[in-house]
């Protein structure tokens, strides 16, 4: 086969890019059939975008990078600001239906109510399902029920992928749409088989990866025993819904002056402490928002699966694997260091969320550089060049059950020099031939550049150096060849 385009993955980010593509000639998109493979779906935030007269997207930029703890790059933060409104108002001509009637819901972090939602908490699956009937119903996308397994190069170029049997899909760009990396943990919040594909393909075509260390763990995930963590969206807590510890109490106006709309990395950070300092669970009373059940089905579904209702009993939480602030290295255009290779949504590292996502920025991101790598034009970004030395790439794999226990314990919310080395090791000398490829790749690469950083900072807490260190303001990025740091984020 061959093509104009060919989009790996079928979320967000790699649909809307192939409706924009179609100008260009024709697409294909590769990626497996199931909507609940694709990240989207599960997703329960809505867009961040702004709407209101009271807000700006000054206001946005200004929330972004609050969160992003020093590291966004202010000019990918500038494009997702203004044109993310750009992104709802084309949705909404294509017939998307957005929750407006009771206004736009704040979420953890905003400081304006900028989230447009879809079906409450089910914005995700409204905004997937809607994307994928407009791509059925186009003439000049085909989908491709399948697997990628290779990017083909040309040279340095990237010229098409090849996909499970064989079969070589030629293109003249192939833009990377498929997703992040959590399901290399145990405790996630999404789909089992989000064990960072995305990111081995790039790496293993020579492309560069940025900002691995960087992971955030929600803070409000359902914690029943036996029952795994499902995501308790964060507009509950915008909506009124407060934490509190064993004896009822409220404990997070000690740690944040935003309380419990602190950026995620605080709040998850203040629950494992809370939980620690007392010996017991912490709860989430949703209790006093109005028709919670009705507004939050998605909620209301997943506590009444293990037996709870939301709606008249605050319900156990604790953090768990979220969302890959890093990924795949793109300029502002979705271009890796990879001519011909582009890569959007959670797969890419934009500099957009810096060390902290902040809330419901992802379908924003996903949906502006998704548009953004379809109509850009196919040239270099700009090349850097390593700095240092990198270890041997691993010659085996890892179980993932296996990984998944690691990440659990040496990659969460808090991390420790000795537990990453002795990490490092067992990593690199993995050799189970029942294991995942790519997990082993992304978690070596993960812990690799969770060690280099000796400082806490957003996602990323290091007990051995919990405090931000100043000559750490810059992002670091890693190929094939080795390490390097990027460019420090000018201030703003």
């Amino acid at each position: 086969m061959s093509t104009s385009t060919v989009v790996i993955g079928a979320g967000a980010a790699g649909l809307w890019c192939a409706l924009h593509a179609v100008d260009r000639g024709a697409v294909t998109v590769v990626a497996p059939g199931a909507a609940e493979l694709s990240a989207t779906a599960w997703a329960q935030g809505g867009v961040a975008a702004v709407s209101g007269a009271d807000d700006s997207p000054e206001r946005h930029a200004a929330d972004t990078i609050a969160a992003g703890a020093g590291l966004c790059d202010p000019r990918a933060v500038d494009v997702l600001v203004r044109d993310a409104p750009e992104a709802v108002a084309e949705l909404v001509s294509m017939g998307m239906r957005f929750d407006e009637g009771d206004g736009s819901a704040l979420e953890g972090g905003h400081s304006a109510r900028r989230v447009h939602h879809a079906g409450g908490d089910r914005s995700g699956r409204a905004l997937h399902r809607f994307l994928e009937e407009v791509v059925e119903r186009h003439g000049g996308i085909v989908r491709v029920d399948a697997r990628a397994v290779a990017i083909e190069l040309r040279g340095a170029l990237a010229s098409g992928v090849r996909i499970e049997g064989g079969a070589v899909i030629a293109a003249d760009r192939v833009v990377l749409a498929t997703g992040g990396a959590c399901g290399i943990y145990g405790r996630r919040t999404g789909p089992d088989t989000s064990v960072g594909e995305g990111f081995a393909l790039a790496w293993h075509a020579g492309a560069a990866l940025a900002d691995l260390e960087f992971v955030q763990f929600h803070p409000t995930a359902l914690d029943v025993p036996g029952h795994p963590a499902r995501l308790l969206t964060e507009a509950l807590r915008g909506e009124g819904a407060v934490l509190r510890d064993a004896s009822g109490e409220r404990f997070m106006d000690r740690f944040h002056p935003l309380g419990d709309l602190a950026p995620r990395d605080i709040v998850a950070r203040a629950v494992l402490q809370v939980r620690e300092e007392t010996g017991q669970p912490v709860v989430l009373d949703a209790t006093t928002v109005a028709n919670v059940a009705t507004r939050f089905p998605t909620a209301e579904e997943q506590c009444r699966e293990v037996g709870l209702d939301i709606a008249t009993t605050p319900v156990p939480v604790a953090p768990a694997a979220h969302y890959c602030m890093g990924g795949v290295l793109t300029d502002l255009w979705g271009r890796t260091t990879v001519p011909g290779l582009f890569a959007a949504g959670e797969v890419a590292s934009t500099g957009v969320h810096g060390a902290n996502r902040l809330a419901s920025n992802s379908l924003a991101e996903a949906l502006v550089f998704g548009r953004r790598s379809a109509i850009a034009d196919v040239e270099d970004a700009p090349a850097a060049t390593p700095i240092e030395d990198l270890a041997p790439e691993p010659i085996g794999a890892m179980g993932l059950v296996r990984i998944r226990d690691r990440a659990d314990r040496f990659l969460g919310v808090r991390r420790d020099g000795l537990e990453l080395h002795a990490l490092l090791a067992e990593l690199a000398a993995a050799t189970d031939p029942g294991g995942g490829l790519a997990a082993t790749l992304v978690a070596w690469l993960m812990a690799g550049a969770a060690d280099r950083r000796r400082e806490s900072r957003g996602g990323h807490y290091r007990v051995d150096f919990p405090a931000q260190d100043p000559d750490w303001r810059v992002r670091q990025a890693v190929d094939r060849r080795g390490w390097w740091r990027l460019a420090s984020p000018e201030a703003v």
